[in-house]
């Protein structure tokens, strides 16, 4: 039985969800307008007013917003609300460039601790649970997006932030932690920490995990799954759009993640083309925010890679669902003219018995040919064992890659906890190439 942190509008009938994102989209069109000359001069080229939006087919005829954009507007300049009227600001990583810089007013803070309240709660969270948050806190949204949620939720909720692992497992055994949350590749890190130190997570209280802040594949939700003796459950969110708590996974369906409609309108895009896609086709997830008040985003690109579906959740909420993120349009590496996603490898990689979910792709390009090289770390046991035993397995996963995806590859075999672990998002890829 799902339980729900606001149950009228979380199984709001998709006509009265609709009527108000329509609503919602109007106005924030005309916010936009009024307040932020570069919608303005966007909006003034294609003829277009905030009067011109008739129904949620006229959002197609809007301009799409980018990270450039964001960039280039650094760091104030797509703000809709006066500076007095800012309560926080947050701001990107960015690996290239300025970071994207978001404002917050008290109204979009208030809106972004229920709404992460609802998400904690559609992961079957409830005031009862004591949560282990260890996303970063600072500029970054995870921490702090997580702990206003947690609170406004009535949890108790830890904020350890990242790092100093073998004082976050104990902290989790001391103060009793059922919930944990933290970046996926950093749970199996705990995970390979805990087992050097005799730690059984089976003595634990934990029952839910909730994951994000980088893409993970359901076969590393079976491996997180048991080795931390938790349900592992998806949530997804990015800066520009509010933090995290833009769409979660419920614990009932574990099937996709529910987006908030009522705050954000979802589509699908051909990367490519910028056409939008039907339903159930794969492209990169557009949002449009129809409530923020201190940056809302018009079509805004995330570079996401997934699908939407309308239909109907087992929990009876009504939100659409994305599916489990294959990567970024951005992120996607085209090899010999094949398109491959880090997360496509790692399914393969951790469905195969001896291999650790620890992996690098080094990719190059010799003689004008792309090169990729599968570096994965195995078990003490398999790297102990006889030359042909590794060079045998080592063959399999070439093989495996290239039937799946259709990229030769020249897989290496590297000794446990050789591969460089983060506490944050997994870098995943060096790319040797000059493109």
């Amino acid at each position: 039985m799902a339980s729900y942190f606001n149950e009228e509008i979380e199984t709001l009938p998709r006509v009265a969800l609709e009527a108000l994102q329509l609503k919602r989209l109007k106005a924030t069109v005309k916010r936009v307008y009024d307040n932020v000359p570069f919608y303005k001069t966007y909006l003034d080229a294609l003829q277009l007013s905030p009067e011109s939006i008739k129904s949620l087919a006229d959002l197609h005829r809007l301009p799409f917003t980018t990270k450039q954009d964001m960039r280039d507007s650094y760091p104030y300049a797509l703000f809709a609300a006066p500076m007095e009227e800012i309560v926080r600001i947050h701001a990107s990583s960015g690996t290239t460039g300025k970071p994207t810089v978001v404002g917050y007013t008290r109204t979009d803070i208030d809106n972004w601790a229920d709404l992460m309240a609802r998400t904690l709660m559609t992961a079957g969270a409830h005031k009862g649970d004591i949560i282990h948050n260890a996303y970063g806190y600072g500029l970054f949204t995870g921490g702090l997006g997580v702990h206003n949620g947690a609170e406004r939720l009535g949890a108790s909720v830890i904020p350890i932030s990242g790092g100093n692992t073998a004082r976050q497992l104990m902290i989790m055994q001391d103060f009793g932690s059922t919930i944990l949350t933290c970046t996926p590749s950093y749970s199996l890190f705990m995970a390979e920490e805990a087992m050097s130190a005799g730690i059984d997570f089976r003595n634990m209280k934990l029952r839910v995990g909730i994951f994000g802040a980088e893409p993970w594949s359901e076969a590393m939700r079976g491996e997180i799954e048991e080795k931390l003796n938790l349900t592992a459950l998806d949530i997804y969110g990015l800066s520009e759009i509010m933090g995290p708590g833009v769409a979660q996974e419920c614990f009932e369906g574990k099937n996709g993640l529910h987006i908030w409609e009522d705050h954000f309108i979802p589509e699908i895009i051909d990367p490519s083309s910028g056409q939008v896609l039907p339903e159930g086709e794969k492209g990169e997830l557009v949002i449009t925010t129809i409530t923020k008040q201190g940056i809302p985003l018009i079509r805004y690109r995330t570079r996401d890679i997934t699908c939407l579906t309308y239909e109907t959740c087992v929990c009876g909420r009504t939100h659409a669902r994305i599916a489990r993120l294959s990567g970024r349009s951005d992120d996607m590496l085209i090899i010999r003219g094949v398109n491959v996603f880090p997360s496509q490898i790692e399914s393969i990689l951790v469905g195969i018995e001896g291999v650790e979910p620890h992996y690098m792709l080094i990719v190059d390009r010799k003689e004008n040919l792309d090169t990729l090289e599968v570096q994965v770390e195995v078990d003490e046991r398999i790297f102990s064992d006889e030359i042909k035993v590794l060079q045998g397995l080592a063959r399999r996963i070439e093989k495996e890659i290239k039937d799946m995806l259709g990229v030769t590859c020249n897989v290496k075999l590297v000794e446990p906890k050789t591969i460089q672990r983060s506490e944050g998002k997994a870098k995943r890829v060096i790319d040797n190439r000059k493109l």
